[in-house]
């Protein structure tokens, strides 16, 4: 008993000291939890048939939390009204999703969380969590698989959905500008994509750069593709295909006074060869011009300014046509600017040219005058740009020299009958072992027409070659670097990509990049074969 009492008294010691030493001590921590969240149980179980429940609970065996769950959460069939899915912005052991709409009779429904379920303290992701449950006798099983690309995004584009929308009696192509789809999925964080729990039948199958999220298309805003052929499940094929924005029917919106002078026409569709008039009385000695904005869908219209309480404006192309009035109310002139395209060196195969803000409407030579270090007066053939915004001298450029570029005063005069201030421009010349060359040898068996365009490591075009067929095609005279070579198989040869069209099942043209970064040193000739197939 007595040697009883001793242990007794013994582990208390021990456990009061080391009790002690944990109040007073700090944790140091231990290896990282990497381990994600595990279901335990769900009720109604997942794969339940003749469901009708309005409320389903899910558990895990740690806090977990959702993260952008309504930006990945993808419900196949879509349904009208969202759920509510609970916890947001809290940590819980169990998801709660209340469904507030009236499920359809014999369907399988599947609740793709993605990457949205995470642990609470270090974020492990719970990968692709489904919840599946069927209001019929059984689970459909079935599934399509593939990938979708972007031919004009050199990067791979994620966050697409997939849909397939059924063949039916009221089935037309107009309904996806009306309808969700039957079944959706999601690429997630990558290209890849996979459509379960189909049934057999026939299908549409798009894909949706879905700008709003509203699981319908929108010409406008969303970049879309599809299969042009009838998908019949079940199938082992695999579907790639790519996205594109179609060009949407020519739209002119009324134009804002940026200043005096000078309107902004948005607008949607190609606005090419677009004319814009002034239907007003104008004096003789009336100019206008308009003048696009690169990548973006706004037209600029300069026209030198009169005294009007009002312009009416006529904007037409082919059968196309719409009249706009405005009230003029700026009294500020936009000031004549000018930009040169170089700022230390003149590249061997480059142009001197300056660039203007606004519209040149007359230059004059003799104000203009290019001369060597040594004072030798250059000859110079000069060329203006079809936007009137852009002059350029061409001549012949020696290596390693130093050239002197002065534009006088009033050399230039815009629109406005504004003039240029005294400019002077001294650029040099490199050595043409300053440079090296590129040469891809193109090779397929389509004989069709390519454009080659050589990027640069920011993705920038450098250099463009348009050719009948696939051969050889040389960049000479590149500055040392790192390039990389996109090529459109240009189908109707005519010098441009062609994006595509769903009413009239046209696919946009194939855009090839060549998966090799290219690195280019002075006094380099690189050889590169690029097979297209």
């Amino acid at each position: 008993m007595k040697n009883s009492l001793v242990k007794f008294l013994l582990v208390l010691m021990i456990a009061s000291a080391f009790f002690e030493c944990a109040r007073r001590g700090k944790p140091t921590g231990g290896l990282k939890d990497t381990i994600p969240p595990v279901l335990i149980k769900a009720i109604p179980a997942i794969e339940t048939v003749n469901f009708k429940n309005k409320q389903i609970k899910i558990y895990f065996d740690e806090y977990i939390k959702l993260k952008d769950v309504n930006k990945k959460l993808v419900i196949s069939p879509p349904q009208k009204n969202n759920p509510i899915i609970t916890p947001v912005g809290t940590a819980s052991k169990f998801i709660t999703i209340k469904i507030l709409d009236t499920l359809d009779a014999n369907t399988t429904y599947a609740f793709n969380f993605g990457n949205s379920i995470v642990d609470n303290n270090e974020e492990n992701k719970l990968g692709n969590f489904k919840y599946v449950f069927s209001t019929g006798t059984y689970i459909d099983s079935l599934n399509v698989k593939g990938e979708v690309t972007d031919p004009l995004m050199k990067k791979k584009v994620n966050n697409i959905d997939v849909m397939l929308y059924e063949y039916n009696a009221s089935f037309t192509d107009s309904v996806i500008y009306k309808q969700k789809p039957r079944y959706i999925a999601n690429t997630l964080d990558s290209t890849l994509f996979e459509i379960t729990n189909l049934r057999a039948g026939k299908y549409l199958l798009i894909a949706l750069k879905d700008a709003n999220n509203n699981k319908i298309y929108n010409p406008k805003i969303d970049k879309i593709g599809f299969i042009k052929d009838t998908l019949v499940v079940p199938t082992d094929k695999e579907y790639n295909f790519t996205i594109f924005k179609e060009v949407p029917e020519l739209k002119v919106f009324k134009p804002v006074e940026a200043s005096k002078g000078h309107l902004i026409f948005g607008f949607e569709g190609d606005a090419s060869a677009l004319n814009i008039e002034i239907l007003s009385q104008k004096p003789a000695n009336f100019k206008s011009q308009i003048v696009f904005e690169k990548e973006k869908d706004t037209a600029n219209f300069w026209y030198t300014p009169f005294e009007a309480d009002s312009l009416t404006f006529s904007v037409s192309k082919n059968n196309y046509s719409e009249k706009f009035t405005l009230r003029p109310r700026s009294t500020k002139i936009d000031s004549l600017k000018i930009i040169q395209n170089a700022t230390s060196f003149l590249h061997l195969i480059d142009t001197f040219s300056i660039v203007t803000n606004t519209p040149i409407v007359n230059f004059d030579r003799s104000k203009i005058k290019i001369t060597e270090k040594d004072s030798t007066v250059v000859d110079f053939k000069e060329s203006i740009s079809k936007s009137k915004t852009k002059l350029t001298l061409n001549f012949d450029k020696k290596h390693n020299k130093e050239y002197k570029f002065e534009l006088k005063s009033k050399a230039i005069t815009d629109i406005f009958g504004l003039s240029n201030d005294s400019i002077v421009y001294r650029l040099k010349t490199k050595l043409p072992e300053d440079y090296g060359t590129i040469n891809i040898d193109l090779s397929s068996t389509k004989k069709t027409a390519l454009i080659v365009e050589l990027l640069d490591d920011k993705d920038v075009l450098i250099r463009l070659a348009k050719i009948d067929k696939p051969q050889k095609v040389s960049f000479n005279l590149l500055s040392p670097g790192n390039y990389s070579v996109r090529v459109t198989l240009d189908e109707n040869n005519n010098g441009v990509w062609d994006t595509g069209s769903f009413l009239n099942k046209r696919q946009p043209e194939v855009v090839k990049y060549f998966d090799k970064k290219i690195e280019l040193r002075a006094n380099w000739d690189v050889n590169e074969l690029f097979n297209l197939d």
